[in-house]
């Protein structure tokens, strides 16, 4: 008698797990499933913040990018006028090489 009560109550102990299970009242895989869904959640969230990041960063590169072409079209401009000062400089050493030479 006492071997059939310990083995009622195994079974009994069992089938209530089992039927916790089955009906899917399972209170910790509940609780780690929705950790589950928040822990990806939140990898989508911070995937999404370091996408807008780097967009910003990358618009702000873009910009500089496009400040040192200006900047270089402007010394390029430089560059043409220096050019023009030095040929004149050459006409004026010139004109002083033929006073001081006295032609």
């Amino acid at each position: 008698m006492f071997a059939v009560r310990i083995r009622f109550r195994l079974t009994e102990l069992f089938s209530e797990k089992y039927l916790k299970k089955l009906l899917g009242r399972t209170e910790i895989e509940d609780a780690l499933k929705r950790l589950d869904r928040l822990t990806q959640e939140e990898a989508r969230m911070a995937s999404a913040q370091l996408m807008k990041v780097t967009n910003m960063i990358d618009n702000g590169v873009r910009e500089v990018a496009d400040n040192v072409l200006v900047v270089d079209n402007r010394v390029a401009g430089v560059d043409e006028r220096v050019a023009g000062v030095d040929d004149r400089m050459k006409v004026v050493d010139n004109n002083l090489m033929q006073v001081i030479s006295g032609t």
